[in-house]
């Protein structure tokens, strides 16, 4: 059987585009990026919040010692 005219499902979507992603619901329900996200500004906050994933096994000492570093950098 030869159809004439528009192409049928498999015709239209042989050459469409597919995008993966959020749906529109999803990305309404999400907010924009608008950066990394904002960690405690208090020092001695983030550097509990550093022992108790030390302590947990979740950041090795190295780890831990750089991010202090970082933490208590003027």
């Amino acid at each position: 059987m030869v159809r004439n005219g528009r192409p049928g499902l498999i015709g239209r979507t042989a050459g469409a585009t597919i995008v993966v992603g959020l749906s529109r619901r999803q990305a309404r329900a999400r907010p924009p990026a608008s950066g990394p996200p904002a960690a405690p500004a208090d020092p001695v906050a983030q550097l509990e919040q550093l022992a108790a994933l030390k302590e947990r096994g979740v950041l090795t000492e190295e780890e831990f010692a750089a991010q202090k570093a970082r933490i208590l950098e003027p």
